[in-house]
């Protein structure tokens, strides 16, 4: 969806009272999870959780030194016993991790309790959002446009089975969250 969204209050509350289950961010470092996920859960009255936060809260470290002291894979077993928590947990919105839903097992496991939402964006774009913070392990050795590419391209097939899909675009991330829920409408309806 790559129209502006033009939802009003009242359209957002009738879409928000049929979401009877969490919604789930998925897509790659840089989109907007976070960003996009805090105003969707404000404008539809829900709670936020950033499943990242929650994994390096329970762990005490953060995600780049559990990859370092323990690898990927470890990571993303914890990552799925946190987001199945939080699923079970709360009613809101929860942003995952750019790989969490690579996971067949936490892919499954957001598919069948959540709505999964594909937030996509152009390389450039995240190229440039990405840059502005170092703590990202995965853009740590080498070029971040091909890791960023790579990346895209290997995720796309596991991204595309998530139930909405919207682009993120340079511009205010009301307008992200607007087309989220009205994404989430026509999925419902």
């Amino acid at each position: 969806m790559t129209e502006q969204a033009t939802l009003n209050d009242i359209e957002i509350a009738r879409i928000a009272c049929r979401i009877d289950r969490p919604i789930a961010l998925v897509g790659l470092m840089g989109v907007g999870k976070s960003t996009v996920g805090r105003r969707l859960a404000a404008m539809m009255g829900r709670d936020f959780v950033d499943a990242d936060d929650a994994i390096t809260e329970a762990a005490q470290r953060s995600i780049a030194e559990i990859f370092e002291e323990h690898g990927e894979a470890y990571f993303r077993n914890g990552e799925r016993r946190v987001i199945a928590r939080l699923i079970e947990e709360h009613a809101g919105v929860i942003a995952t991790g750019g790989g969490a839903f690579i996971d067949p097992e936490t892919r499954g496991l957001i598919l069948d309790n959540a709505i999964a939402v594909w937030i996509d964006c152009d390389i450039d774009t995240l190229v440039e959002r990405t840059s502005r913070r170092d703590t990202r392990p995965l853009l740590r050795d080498g070029d971040p446009r091909e890791i960023l590419t790579r990346l895209a391209s290997e995720r796309e097939p596991h991204y595309r089975q998530a139930q909405v899909r919207v682009m993120s675009e340079d511009g205010p991330h009301a307008d992200t969250a607007k087309a989220i829920i009205e994404g989430i409408g026509q999925w419902l309806a």
